[in-house]
């Protein structure tokens, strides 16, 4: 039996469950969800088995409540597709008020009409992605991001390589690929994308949709990722990509799906105002669950990302974001980015639910640290703080070796040595 490499929710979901009386835990296809909450189950029912359907469907037409029947906490795996499990769960915990009895993991949003009640103040959600680099044992978390946002030293070195990141770049987060040997690694994103387009976007909800014209849509996502590419410009690469016009409709559905499936996710613009009077960006900036997807839709090869080391650099941002999601959520923390009409941007803003706040530039090498420190210095400077505390800290993330805190008080973080 393969050994369980711990996940970072894993503390969550235990706290979780000792407060509620049911987790739901969310996220893309592959990224872990079911092994990781079969660590916490004392019984479990795995919905997508082929061979127990029939007497799943029988038993969802005659009395859903034999689904709850099982020793405590009870798993219900991809429970969207017997959505009638989700409204038992929460009459069951209204009856016994007792917590930690169910765990639901899903890979896709049901549809709104499928269930009754929303499972307020008996379910709680949690979102999983696939793995960071310290989860995947790549980073040695010698640095801590809780640490960052409080002020204290740190120092750390990278055991990452400029080819250990790449590599990581095109295998991804997904834990599978942890365990198998060799390139055959690198060729489960791709998989992923030919499940995602030849299946996924039509049996989230049943709508039919057009295989090329999403390839097409996540091509140009791919391609502009890590920016706040506009819908209009998605439309125009789709009608270069595919000789033929997408309505906005039609492009709205597509993001959406993604969105459903966890695979798009939106980084939202900060409403946080310098003292310059240019207006702000408002537009999300748009990210994938996991950077190997960039690379397998767009087909690239690894002599493709170390001869464009520019647009490489934007799937390192890709990755780092991952990371930092992932680290954020177990500290609760939220993430957002600065970009005004003059297009003076910052990456990454992070803000904890006490109020401390910081800002990170992301860089893939260290040659571009020092660009990076003056373009957090001025953003710093520009702080309006009549009406904003000053930042808790300023952070380069970048994929060189070293990680230590500079004189003027400037974190410069490895991603390999970062956890959270």
């Amino acid at each position: 039996m393969e050994k369980y490499l711990p996940r970072i929710v894993d503390k969550v979901l235990q706290n979780k469950l000792e407060y509620m009386g049911a987790v739901l835990i969310e996220g893309c296809k592959w990224c872990g969800k079911s092994t990781t909450a079969k660590q916490f189950a004392k019984s479990y029912i795995e919905f997508q088995d082929p061979d127990k359907k029939m007497q799943y469907d029988k038993t969802n037409q005659t009395k859903p409540s034999l689904f709850l029947e099982g020793e405590k906490p009870r798993l219900f795996d991809e429970w969207q597709m017997y959505p009638v499990v989700w409204d038992s769960i929460r009459m069951d915990i209204d009856h016994t008020g007792l917590k930690g009895q169910y765990i639901l993991t899903g890979s896709a949003r049901p549809q709104e009409d499928s269930i009754m009640h929303t499972g307020t103040g008996r379910i709680t959600k949690l979102l999983m992605r696939p793995m960071s680099l310290y989860e995947s044992l790549e980073s040695n978390g010698s640095v801590s991001l809780n640490d960052i946002i409080n002020g204290n030293d740190i120092s750390g070195i990278s055991k990452i390589d400029f080819d250990g990141l790449i590599n990581a770049m095109i295998r991804g987060g997904w834990p599978e690929s942890l365990n198998i040997d060799g390139d055959n690694k690198y060729k489960i994103s791709k998989d992923y994308v030919q499940s995602l387009l030849a299946e996924e976007i039509k049996t989230v909800d049943g709508t039919e949709r057009n295989t090329s014209k999403m390839r097409a849509v996540l091509k140009s996502i791919s391609r502009n990722i890590s920016t706040n590419v506009s819908k209009s410009t998605i439309l125009e690469d789709v009608k270069t990509e595919f000789a033929s016009e997408v309505s906005r409709p039609t492009l709205d559905d597509y993001l959406n799906t993604l969105e459903k499936l966890y695979i798009l996710e939106y980084i939202p613009a900060t409403n946080l105002n310098l003292r310059s009077k240019t207006p702000l960006r408002v537009s999300p900036k748009l990210e994938l669950v996991d950077p190997s997807l960039v690379i397998a839709t767009l087909n690239l090869k690894r002599e493709d990302l170390i001869n464009d080391l520019n647009f490489t650099g934007f799937i390192f941002e890709n990755m780092c974001m991952r990371d930092l999601k992932i680290y954020a959520d177990a500290i609760d923390a939220r993430l957002s980015y600065y970009r005004d009409k003059n297009n003076f941007e910052v990456d990454c803003i992070l803000e904890t639910a006490d109020g401390k706040w910081g800002a990170i530039e992301i860089k893939l090498g260290a040659g571009e640290i020092p660009d990076a420190v003056s373009n957090l210095t001025k953003f710093k400077e520009n702080v309006d703080t009549d009406k904003y505390k000053e930042p808790s800290f300023l952070m380069v993330l970048t994929g060189a070796d070293y990680s230590y805190k500079r004189d003027d008080g400037i974190y410069v973080v490895s991603i390999g040595t970062l956890k959270d």
